[in-house]
């Protein structure tokens, strides 16, 4: 068993022991019914963002009939990025939906080998062009590290190496600004980038970003970087919101020790809540994250995870809040640092152990 699954599994049955005399007796069935509800949060833009939506990230053959059918479903936030390929599934989605667009909040994300300032704009046409819509209502950099010019997405020398670009995420940041007058996106945001980085853009940049997509889940909560975002007036939106549930962070070349610890769902401390609240382990995670302030993006293709996750905002109790502290373990799974020729998030927690691996 690797070191962090043993002290994982440790340290939750520790706590768990330590809290079954006081617990135990009102942790079998919920005590009354859990109403859910439709949180939006509003944005320094006055947008209002909701709280749950679908991460489209993997399974392009079928992205375009999970769109569909998660608005259907009340879904109202749909989170994709270029480098998924699979914005074309997206758009057909939401026309298969019958849902208005202006229901709908639409995030996508611009990739690396785009960032000159030159690139943006037609990037962003692309962008539409293939979600088939006039306008996102979130334009976000995928990463602060920028790629060499051109079509290749992960442009690499005779070694395999990344091929960096020649200008910054700062003049980037400054061209997105632009686009902002055009009425193409509604807002723009960032995602990856250390708190170093966002005080340059603010520093140097006029507009503040929207929107902050990062990896954060029970295993790495960041607490001071999320108190400093929101004093910010920089909205979360919490990427892998169910930690290392994703196989991805265990196959991938760049795969850590860590990715193999424990899964969420298996973590005796959330069954615990589960059987409390009368939720699943994964309600529990979302809840979670809600109820700190944040947008969650899950991903799904099954109706009935879907459906689970669209009635996972619902309020926990303050002590149960506190108890998810506890797995703050600073166990972050995303990052490709070392592939991408980038120290990223350089200034945060849980960048321990970063494996040197090609993502593609």
């Amino acid at each position: 068993m690797p070191f962090f699954e043993s002290f994982s599994r440790s340290c939750a049955l520790s706590r768990l022991k330590l809290r079954t005399s006081s617990t135990s007796s009102r942790c079998v069935q919920p005590a009354h019914q859990i109403s859910s509800r439709a949180t939006r949060f509003t944005l320094n833009t006055g947008a209002r963002i909701p709280a749950i939506g679908l991460g489209t990230f993997q399974d392009p053959e079928a992205q375009q009939d999970t769109v569909s059918r998660a608005l259907k479903a009340g879904l109202r936030l749909i989170d994709t990025a270029r480098v998924y390929d699979v914005e074309k599934q997206v758009g057909k989605g939401i026309r298969q939906s019958d849902i208005p667009r202006e229901e709908i909040f639409l995030g996508t994300k611009l990739w690396c080998n785009s960032y000159h300032p030159d690139d943006v704009e037609k990037a962003l046409d692309d962008s539409l062009s293939d979600l088939d819509t006039p306008y996102v209502d979130l334009f976000m950099m995928h990463y602060p590290c920028t790629f060499a010019r051109g079509q290749e997405r992960f442009p690499r020398d005779s070694e395999g190496k990344i091929i960096l670009g020649k200008t910054s995420f700062v003049d980037t940041w400054k061209a997105m600004e632009s686009l902002l007058k055009t009425g193409k996106t509604k807002a723009i945001g960032v995602s990856n980038f250390s708190k170093g980085e966002l005080q340059s853009l603010m520093r140097e940049c006029s507009v503040i970003p929207a929107v902050h997509q990062m990896e954060v889940h029970p295993y790495l909560q960041q607490k001071s970087f999320n108190q400093w975002l929101r004093s910010q007036g920089i909205h979360v939106i919490q990427f892998s919101p169910l930690g290392n549930m994703n196989d991805f962070y265990r196959t991938t070349g760049w795969s850590k020790e860590v990715s193999h610890m424990v899964r969420i769902i298996d973590q005796p401390l959330l069954q615990q809540l589960s059987r409390k609240y009368g939720k699943s382990v994964v309600q529990i995670v979302l809840a979670w994250g809600i109820n700190n302030g944040r947008s969650v993006i899950p991903k799904s293709t099954i109706d009935w995870q879907i459906k689970e996750n669209f009635e996972a905002d619902f309020q926990l109790e303050p002590e149960d809040m506190k108890d998810i502290e506890s797995l703050d373990i600073k166990a972050r799974f995303n990052d490709p640092s070392l592939d991408y020729q980038w120290r990223l998030y350089s200034d945060l927690e849980g960048i321990d152990g970063t494996v040197d691996g090609r993502t593609h």
